[in-house]
């Protein structure tokens, strides 16, 4: 007999105040919540109402049941907490049934009705993942030529933080179709995170070129270049890629704020401002985007907006030991010069 994972024993502690004079109802729900299942579906067998109806369908369930449990755990409940628990058992039960079009439609119902529900939301991550695990299987196992199979087994690698294995599965996707894309970018990003050796910057870059080839509106591409650039001291490179990068996405936060520290080291602060002002807009929240701000403000002398800015720093996160000690101190100091 399966064994289903009894969450309802947790979920229903303390949903009920048993009355001294028993019901056969009132003691099969208290066996329920104890966790004697038999016991609760010999006592509800014969109940009447709603409520003994709906925890003998949890029973069944609970015990594996499921081709009994599921047609009353579909039928008319009102209270809604029991609609909770039995919804969550009727999905389960599809599940272990092979019916997982069904589980699937009643778990989105689930949703909309209790879209804050911890168990709804467990239950929800996990349906998709198994959903995922089958189908990752069949197309291994059906199409195993397939240069999808290499680039969902190279992003599998990524996260699994397996950059070198990651970028031959990519490459290997790409000498089945040279035309796909994404390919390439993820080729090119695979390869950074190796490295950022010469060589290494050089074939992610002809990568990210690759893949504008194909896409010539792909504002991450341009953006990678930019960073490769600057990598290797082309600062005059690395603002045209981030500037391309801007037109193509206005609202691409990294390369407001790449762009804006350019220019801020080249003193053109009205310009730097605009584009990190933009920036903590977009990223309320981002210490990146404040402290680039912030320093633009410093070194352009408006002193009052750059303390403005310290302080949202500080609600933000509580700094580093001694990474602002001394700033207040060198608000008023020429900054150095930086290449």
């Amino acid at each position: 007999m399966m064994r289903v994972t009894n969450f309802y024993l947790f979920a229903m502690l303390g949903f009920l105040a048993v009355s001294s004079a028993e019901t056969s109802t009132d003691e099969g729900i208290k066996a329920f919540e104890q966790g004697r299942y038999s016991i609760a579906k010999a006592k509800l067998r014969d109940a009447a109402d709603e409520k003994g109806r709906a925890f003998l369908a949890l029973s069944e369930a609970a015990t594996g049941n499921c081709k009994q449990a599921l047609p009353l755990l579909k039928g008319t409940v009102h209270d809604p907490v029991l609609q909770r628990l039995t919804g969550l058992a009727a999905t389960k039960c599809e599940m272990s049934e092979g019916n997982g079009q069904n589980a699937f439609r009643l778990l989105s119902d689930l949703q909309r009705r209790f879209p804050n529900d911890p168990d709804v939301l467990y239950m929800t991550a996990k349906m998709h993942m198994r959903a995922f695990n089958d189908t990752t299987l069949a197309m291994f196992q059906r199409t195993p030529s397939s240069y999808r199979v290499h680039e969902l087994s190279g992003e599998i690698f990524e996260v699994q933080n397996q950059f070198s294995a990651a970028a031959g599965e990519y490459r290997k996707a790409i000498e089945l179709n040279p035309n796909a894309p994404d390919l390439h970018f993820r080729l090119g990003r695979a390869l950074l995170l190796q490295n950022h050796e010469s060589k290494t910057l050089d074939e992610a870059a002809q990568q990210f070129s690759a893949e504008l080839e194909l896409s010539p509106e792909d504002a991450a591409s341009e953006f990678q270049l930019g960073q490769i650039a600057q990598v290797k001291g082309s600062s005059s490179e690395a603002k045209s890629h981030f500037e391309r990068a801007l037109a193509l996405s206005p609202d691409f936060v990294q390369a407001l704020l790449a762009l804006g520290k350019i220019y801020t080291r080249e003193k053109q602060y009205d310009r730097a401002i605009d584009l990190l002002t933009r920036a903590t807009k977009l990223q309320a929240a981002g210490e990146n985007a404040h402290y680039a701000l912030m320093t633009a403000y410093r070194d352009a002398g408006q002193l009052d907006r750059a303390r403005a800015e310290k302080n949202i720093l500080d609600h933000l996160s509580k700094p580093a030991d001694g990474e602002f000690s001394d700033f207040l101190k060198k608000l008023g100091e020429k900054p150095n010069e930086q290449p």
